[in-house]
């Protein structure tokens, strides 16, 4: 099947699990949140591990999503998945002036900074902070302010400063440790995770990502231990500190 017949067998699909299954019709815009929530999770971790055969996968739950969403939507006479097409299309020709009009960029910061005037001229945004979602993670939404406050110039002349910066806030934190004041320390605890986010903006890499790669590294050094222990026919429950520090040293030759 070429693409448009296999995205016409799949509405249509939809269309009549909405009218023939239990489950599908009860399913309401709120209650899809968390599946969409999910989905995106499972789309990100697939890339993470570069599973190219399960990103297939994933991508084809996400589309099913927006599918299901702006199936709904018809039957609510609110919009059809046309609009939701053609509000894209429309949106991606605006914002990239210099491939559909005559706007010259040197490169892709020029690129991004074009998208953002775009869109505050258009949504009317009272601020330059307006536009990121309250429910992103801490660490991504972050990252999103500071990228919309240094598009415009609110940002460290070069990457000492925001270092400096790091280390200001840390000294901060030692202060608020040995004065034993509690909410000083999770201020200052949540300044330095600011600073920390500044400082992967700065060097062009995202601190969700890295987070997220530490995670997984610290999972599989976890188990390791656990597996070693286990052949060994020990608990982690009853091993001692030392035993289980000797284990993580090893497993970070498989796991860096």
């Amino acid at each position: 099947m070429a693409v448009q017949e296999e995205f016409e067998q799949l509405l249509s699909i939809m269309h009549r699990l909405r009218r023939e299954c239990p489950w599908d019709r009860k399913q309401t815009p709120h209650s899809l949140r968390q599946y969409i929530l999910e989905e995106a999770y499972e789309t990100v971790e697939a890339i993470d591990n570069e599973n190219w055969g399960e990103l297939k996968k994933e991508l084809g739950d996400m589309l099913l999503q927006i599918v299901f969403q702006a199936e709904i939507a018809v039957e609510k006479e609110r919009f059809d998945l046309e609009q939701v097409i053609r509000h894209i299309n429309e949106k991606l020709i605006r914002r990239h002036p210099h491939v559909f009009g005559d706007i010259t960029v040197s490169d892709d910061k020029e690129v991004k900074n074009n998208w953002e005037q775009i869109k505050i001229s258009e949504e009317n945004r009272q601020s330059v902070l307006d536009g990121v979602p309250r429910h992103l993670s801490a660490l991504l939404r972050a990252q999103r302010l500071q990228d919309k406050a240094a598009n415009v110039g609110f940002d460290w002349p070069d990457g000492g400063g925001v270092l400096e910066k790091l280390k200001e806030e840390i000294q901060e934190l030692e202060l608020a440790i040995s004065q034993n004041n509690p909410e000083e320390l999770e201020n200052e605890l949540g300044d330095i995770l600011f600073s920390l986010v500044n400082l992967a903006r700065f060097h062009h890499f995202n601190a969700e990502d890295a987070l997220r790669a530490t995670i997984n590294k610290f999972i599989g050094r976890f188990q390791y231990i656990e597996q070693k222990l286990k052949e060994h026919n020990k608990s982690i429950h009853h091993s001692s500190l030392e035993e289980m520090d000797r284990l993580w040293e090893e497993s970070k030759t498989h796991f860096k």
